[in-house]
C-alpha cells in the first residue's frame, strides 16, 4: 500500500520528487507524467520558452508564456494527482518576476537552489505555495532557515539537500568532486537533522526532508528513509523516458554513455556541475567558446569574459545537438538500452518503499 506524503493540504502517493533539469529537459509533459504517479513534477524556470519564436526578441515575455503552457500540460496529464513545482535558480536575473510568473501559472511549490533564495518569502506572502530551498550543506540550511524566521517569522516547507552525486550545478568545490572527499548526502543528512528539528519544534510542524544526488535505486532510497528523509529527489533517471521532454538525441546520450565518461564544468553561473563529456566539455578544457548572443540571463555572467553561455549550450542539448550542447547528468547514469517510461522508472525506484 502506497505511503501518503502531506505537505500542508497538497498530497503526494509517493515519496519522490523529480529533479528540475533545464533548459528544456523537464517541462510539463514529464512533470506531468511524474504527478500522475502520485509524485511531485518539477518544471525547470531556465527559459521554458525557448522554442517561442520571439524568445531572442523577449525572452523574458516568451518565458512567461511558455511556463504557463507547460503548467496546462502538466496539470491535463496529472488529472488531479500528485504535486506540481518549479526549480528557481537563485542566479538568474529578474528571479523575482520569474517567481511572480510561476505564481500567476499557479504551480503548488517554489524549489530554489543554485544560491541562496533569502528573499523567497517575501516574494511568495499571501500565495498558497509551498516553498522549499536545495541546500549541499547544514551550514546552509542552518543560515537559510535562521534567516527566513527572523526576516519573515516563517521556515521552509521542506528541504532538498542534493549530495556530490548530483546532476546539474553542485554546491561543492571542484577538488571536493575530483577526489572524491566531499562529504556524502546521507552524512549531510546527519548534520542537518538536527537544524530542522530547531524549526520543527518552534513552527509546530514537520519539515520533510528529501535528500538528491546518486538515488537511483531502490536500495538507496530505502537506506535514505530509514536515516530519517521523508523521501528523495530524482533527476537523470528520467532523461532516457519517453515522455521526458528533450530532444531523442539528448536522451540517447544516456542509454550509450557510463560514468566513467562524465567530467566537470565551471559554468557561468559559478558553480561546477557534472556532465556527459563531449565535444563542447573537450573545447572548454582547452579555453573560451565565445558565445554569440546575450539574453543577460544570469547574474555573474558577464558576456565578454564568460568561458561560454550556458543558455546557448542547453538550448542545443534540449534541441538534440550533442556536440554544441551541454549535457549535465547526475554522477549515475541509468544501465538501459532503451527508452523507459515514467511509471516504470517510479515503478523500479519507489515501488512497495516503506
Amino acid at each position: 500500500m502506497a505511503r501518503t506524503f502531506n505537505l500542508k493540504l497538497k498530497q503526494m502517493d509517493i515519496p519522490l520528487i523529480q529533479g528540475g533539469m533545464g533548459v528544456g529537459i523537464s517541462l510539463g509533459n514529464l512533470a506531468g507524467a511524474v504527478m500522475q504517479e502520485g509524485g511531485m513534477g518539477v518544471i525547470s524556470l531556465a527559459h521554458p520558452g525557448y522554442r517561442d519564436p520571439d524568445f531572442m526578441k523577449d525572452p523574458f515575455l516568451a518565458n512567461s508564456k511558455g511556463l504557463k503552457e507547460e503548467v496546462a500540460k502538466a496539470r491535463n496529464i496529472s488529472q488531479g494527482k500528485g504535486i506540481l513545482a518549479v526549480n528557481a535558480m537563485c542566479a538568474i536575473n529578474r528571479y523575482d518576476e520569474y517567481v511572480k510568473a510561476a505564481l500567476d501559472a499557479g504551480v503548488d511549490a517554489i524549489i530554489s537552489g543554485a544560491g541562496l533564495p533569502l528573499s523567497l518569502p517575501a516574494i511568495t506572502q499571501g500565495h498558497d505555495v509551498l516553498i522549499a530551498p536545495i541546500v549541499s550543506s547544514a551550514k546552509a540550511a542552518q543560515l537559510l532557515l535562521k534567516s527566513w524566521d527572523r526576516h519573515y517569522n516563517c521556515t521552509a516547507d521542506f528541504i532538498v539537500i542534493e549530495g556530490p552525486d548530483a546532476g546539474g550545478h553542485l554546491g561543492f568545490k571542484p577538488e571536493e568532486l575530483l577526489e572524491h572527499t566531499a562529504k556524502s548526502v546521507l552524512d549531510i543528512l546527519e548534520e542537518t537533522k538536527p537544524i530542522i528539528q530547531e524549526y520543527e519544534d518552534k513552527y509546530d510542524r514537520i519539515i520533510p526532508i528529501y535528500v538528491a544526488g546518486g538515488m537511483n535505486t531502490k536500495e538507496k532510497i530505502q537506506e535514505a528513509i530509514h536515516h530519517g528523509a521523508s523521501g528523495v529527489q530524482v533527476a537523470t533517471s528520467f532523461i532516457p523516458t519517453i515522455e521526458c521532454d528533450a530532444d531523442i538525441k539528448f536522451k540517447e546520450m544516456f542509454l550509450n554513455h557510463n560514468q566513467k565518461e562524465l567530467t566537470l564544468i565551471k559554468s557561468p553561473v559559478g558553480y561546477y556541475g557534472r556532465a556527459i563529456a563531449n565535444p563542447l566539455s573537450k573545447q572548454l578544457e582547452q579555453g573560451r567558446v565565445a558565445p554569440t548572443y546575450c539574453l543577460n540571463c544570469i547574474k555573474p555572467c558577464d558576456f565578454k569574459v564568460t568561458p561560454f553561455c550556458i543558455t546557448e549550450a542547453l538550448i542545443q542539448a534540449a534541441k538534440g545537438n550533442t556536440e554544441k550542447g551541454l549535457i549535465f547528468s547526475g554522477m549515475t547514469i541509468p544501465t538501459q538500452t532503451k527508452l523507459r517510461h515514467v511509471k516504470e522508472v517510479i515503478e523500479d525506484l519507489v515501488g512497495e518503499v516503506k
